[in-house]
């Protein structure tokens, strides 16, 4: 989740029943396909009341400096399996028809992005986003845990942290919490609250007022 980056404005081509060939040349061009192929689909968060719960036990505390920060101090991505680091799991997990090559890397395949309804038919197009930022999470405090305890919660394929998205949304996002960015499609923002509520009661992070606020608000309309 590195700093913001000049918006790369998607590109839009629509269907046409006649022209099927040049639609696949579309497609194999890595254009942006609106048309929702598939869900993106990390493990699922706690219900919106049970979030309301755990909000309401999280210590609030003002968010802490950046002094220390590396993101080298949050190992990833790391093997998980024979050839396949975090990031290609979760390509795998959250794309359609992903095929790999004998590297593990994805080769094929679409990718429904849940923070802006875009689909991409290249993986170079997706990020694997922390739900809660390695940076946010340092902030509040996992500036005081071992190398890896950071390890683990920027590979957690258990709870619902990591998803792949629209790489420079992902960019946009960068390390604000939800009083700084929400997801641009609005139906998703109540899973996105339940999300980032989740991981952040497992691991017993803290959270700011206004933060709070911004989650209460999102929860209570879910």
């Amino acid at each position: 989740m590195s700093a913001a980056i000049e918006t790369r404005t998607p590109r839009v081509y629509a269907r046409r029943s006649a022209v099927l060939a040049a639609a696949a040349a579309l497609v194999a061009g890595a254009a942006l396909v609106t048309a929702p192929a598939a869900e993106a689909s990390p493990p699922t968060p706690v219900s919106a009341a049970t979030a309301r719960t755990y909000l309401g036990e999280l210590t609030v505390r003002a968010e802490g400096s950046l002094t220390g920060y590396s993101r080298d101090k949050f190992p990833h991505w790391i093997t998980q399996s024979g050839a396949c680091n975090t990031r290609e799991v979760v390509l795998k997990r959250d794309g359609t028809n992903v095929t790999t090559d004998s590297s593990c890397a994805a080769t094929s395949g679409s990718w429904y992005s849940e923070y802006d309804g875009a689909t991409w038919p290249a993986a170079a197009d997706v990020d694997i986003d922390h739900i809660v930022p390695l940076a946010e999470a340092w902030r509040s405090g996992a500036n005081t845990w071992t190398t890896p305890q950071r390890q683990g919660f920027a590979n957690d394929l258990t709870r619902p942290q990591l998803i792949a998205v629209t790489d420079n949304v992902n960019q946009a996002k960068g390390d604000k919490d939800p009083a700084k960015w929400l997801p641009s499609l609005t139906s998703y923002r109540c899973t996105y609250a339940r999300m980032w509520v989740d991981v952040k009661h497992y691991y017993s992070l803290t959270v700011d007022s206004a933060e709070k606020s911004a989650l209460q608000g999102i929860l209570n309309g879910c």
